[in-house]
């Protein structure tokens, strides 16, 4: 092959001209732009068709409690969303961390959730010996909504508001006892920082779950528990406890008439959240499928009613987003661990 410049030349017909190289370069360099561009929307076949079969959602808590009831109203719609069942499998035990370990060593495919509460950002400084980084090893992939804790009492024990609590336990040295959700749970910590900013003494009685706690909490076995709202709430509107405040800093928007526990304790503060993770790897594809699907749920009138019911409100945030909450919250809660001078081997 000859290369022929300017008019001196004698080329046969399969010579190229410098005119020519320049134009199927031109050509070539088009073709491969537009191929890529049309590589950059093609969906990978592991998300084109996802969910093609049931998906695993795995809890920490036992059924009945309040991430399982709300895990459950998801579930359900999901189900109906995609024609395929997103099964809510409970993994009771270590304040969540159970099911948060199921999750991270399964296949990284979208076909195994974890529900992320504030126990998953509390265990991080709370455990000294977790076998995984929750926040290295899972992928965020969607809020569900906010909420609050409320303290709740038997109605035989003779206190009506915050106070009155507080004056019983000094009242009553060595006799109070307070129920949680598990160790690291945001039901454990809103209790020891109630202890620790008020100086009373009470002991931790952990139990597998809230809805294990209730029957020794009716009963008055243990004295007060600070439980997450849904379940709470079902209680006090049953009459079956008493409810003497919300553990957000200002009343809660479903309950008005329930004072804040911060009107009698300055600086109490505890609120909580809902969302979905996944172990690290699962494709991004997927993870905006399911994010997308999430924030269409939240706009849904009938899902946010259900929501409402138990005293949530949505907070529908992209992965991004949810990713830097969980992490806030764990920087939140290592700094209440530290002042409450807790820790679990």
């Amino acid at each position: 092959m000859s290369v022929c410049i300017g008019d001196a030349c004698n080329c046969s017909d399969t010579d190229i001209t410098v005119e020519m190289m320049i134009a199927i370069f031109r050509a070539a360099t088009f073709s491969l732009v537009f191929l890529a561009s049309v590589a950059s929307t093609i969906v990978p076949s592991s998300a084109a068709d996802y969910p093609n079969r049931p998906v695993r959602w795995l809890i920490g808590f036992t059924a009945g409690g309040p991430v399982d009831t709300v895990a459950r109203i998801m579930a359900q719609w999901l189900s109906e969303r995609f024609g395929q069942q997103f099964v809510v499998e409970n993994r009771a035990g270590s304040g969540g961390n159970l099911a948060a370990a199921a999750a991270i060593n399964s296949p990284p495919d979208g076909y195994t959730l974890l529900f992320v509460a504030p126990n998953n950002a509390i265990s991080t400084s709370l455990y000294k010996k977790l076998p995984y980084d929750f926040i290295r090893d899972t992928v965020p992939v969607a809020s569900i909504m906010q909420l609050t804790n409320m303290m709740v009492v038997p109605t035989s024990l003779p206190v009506k508001t915050v106070q009155e609590f507080i004056d019983y336990c000094k009242a009553n040295p060595g006799k109070v006892s307070y129920a949680s959700s598990g160790n690291g749970t945001s039901v454990h910590m809103s209790a020891e920082l109630f202890k620790a900013l008020t100086k009373v003494e009470m002991t931790h009685v952990p139990y597998r779950g809230s809805s294990a706690a209730m029957p020794d909490l009716i009963s008055n076995k243990v004295q007060v528990l600070f439980d997450n709202l849904p379940s709470a709430l079902e209680q006090v509107r049953g009459g079956t406890l008493r409810g003497l405040g919300v553990t957000s800093p200002q009343r809660w928007p479903g309950v008005p008439d329930i004072p804040a526990v911060a009107e009698t304790v300055p600086g109490f503060e505890s609120v909580g959240f809902y969302g979905i993770s996944a172990p690290k790897g699962t494709p991004p594809e997927i993870v905006d499928i399911l994010n997308k699907a999430v924030g269409e749920a939240l706009k849904d009138p009938k899902l946010v009613a259900r929501l409402g019911d138990v005293g949530g409100i949505p907070k529908p945030m992209t992965p991004a987003e949810f990713g830097k909450l969980v992490a806030d919250e764990t920087e939140k809660w290592r700094k209440v661990v530290e002042f409450a001078g807790v820790s679990v081997d």
